[in-house]
């Protein structure tokens, strides 16, 4: 894996730091209801203000499509960053212009800058190299450290890192290490747990990841679909008829790659799909045609735990059912809990990423034991396909560029 170019190498004492962080997070009333990405953030802003720079920082938040939409405003972020930054984080209400170029010009030090909304330009999404000069006057110098905005070409991601000096940031850094250690090089043997509604939204990484990992684990709705190609009757379960003839494709090549699927033998099934639903427990092959799996069952978690032990690494995914309603989330707590145990005593490293796992492991309460943590979505999806981020290749070709000068 070629290198990136690491804030933390570089003399950045008096200069002004302009950070492209990922502060997009849920508002309610006015009020951040969920800090983790800032919470992960803030130790980057600290180590910059302790290394003697200025700190400038930009962030989208919504979509609002090139307006400047008040509903989309970056200010209620202000007080929370400045709590976990512990210094004061000034609010600048754009992002671009005189009023952005005025406010970074007389940056005070010790003081944070965090600047409007970038999307409320539209030259942002469109990848604009003006709009991306316009943004790079505002720092004698850029850090991408929003790993999860890494996936789009955008001008705050990758226009602007080849107009000014650049470089990665802390959480990019470890984002890229994490997944590296799992795809690349990992601990071997080697799991990876994919769940999720639709096996269609999955291919490649599920194609990309046969290759890699010793052992495949299929929860969710995807689950269902690996039943039926398998030829068990799924009853009304969430499945997709049209990518049978890919699921036993891909069963196939893993048998062929020497990878071991692990699909579920037991499910969780009810006729309504609703919070305390009457549930019962039975085999794949006894699924009554007028009820729905919503989950795995007991002896698939058991399965899936025995895998577990027997493994030194685990890339994880997607939940093993709808674990947002009671009781259909009892098997990815259970294995999430055991995961952490595992990784706690040093025996696993489990790595996760993906919206729906993020949210599962905190409804477990393991969300901070276990070895990785992604907060992205569609970046670390679509790491996992083996694609190429705009936003990482322009700061690779960034250290290619130097070593050819």
């Amino acid at each position: 894996m070629r290198p990136l170019p690491d804030i933390r190498s570089a003399e950045i004492a008096g200069k002004t730091v302009l950070v492209r962080a990922d502060l997009n997070v849920p508002l309610k009333n006015g009020i951040v209801a969920d800090a983790t990405r800032i919470v992960r953030f803030a130790p980057t802003v600290r180590d910059l203000l302790a290394r003697g720079a200025k700190v400038v920082v930009m962030t989208h938040l919504g979509r609002p499509d090139g307006d400047a939409n008040p509903i989309y405003s970056v200010r209620p972020v202000t007080a929370t960053l400045s709590s976990e930054v512990g210094r004061e984080v000034v609010f600048v209400p754009d992002c671009v212009g005189s009023t952005a170029e005025k406010a970074a010009r007389h940056h005070h030090d010790g003081k944070v800058l965090l600047l409007e909304n970038l999307r409320f330009h539209k030259g942002e999404e469109a990848n604009s190299r003006n709009f991306a000069l316009r943004l790079s006057v505002n720092g004698d110098l850029f850090v991408n450290d929003a790993f999860s905005c890494a996936h789009r070409a955008h001008a705050s991601t990758h226009a602007i890192a080849q107009i000014m000096p650049a470089y990665a940031g802390p959480s990019l850094l470890a984002e890229v290490a994490a997944l590296t250690a799992a795809l690349d090089a990992p601990r071997r043997p080697v799991a990876a747990l994919v769940g999720g509604a639709k096996v269609s939204s999955k291919i490649r990484v599920l194609k990309h990841l046969i290759g890699r990992m010793d052992h495949l684990i299929i929860g969710g709705g995807m689950g269902n679909t690996f039943l039926a190609a398998s030829g068990y009757r799924v009853g009304r379960s969430i499945h997709e008829p049209e990518c049978v003839s890919i699921a036993r494709d891909i069963m196939e090549t893993a048998a062929a790659n020497g990878c071991r699927i692990l699909l579920p033998s037991d499910v969780t099934v009810a006729r309504m799909f609703e919070a305390e639903a009457l549930a019962t427990t039975v085999p794949v092959a006894a699924v009554p045609d007028e009820a729905m799996a919503l989950d795995v069952g007991p002896r698939t978690v058991a399965e899936i735990k025995e895998v577990l032990n027997a493994c030194r690494t685990l890339l994880w995914n997607g939940p093993l059912g709808a674990f947002e309603m009671r009781p259909f989330g009892d098997a990815t707590f259970a294995v999430a809990r055991h995961a952490a145990a595992l990784s706690k005593a040093g025996q696993l490293a489990t790595i996760a990423g993906g919206g729906d796992t993020a949210a599962a492991l905190s409804m477990a309460g393991v969300a901070d034991q276990i070895t990785y943590l992604s907060t992205a979505g569609g970046a670390f999806l679509e790491w996992l396909e083996g694609c190429h981020l705009p936003g990482i290749e322009v700061l690779r070709k960034r250290v290619e560029n130097s070593e050819t000068v």
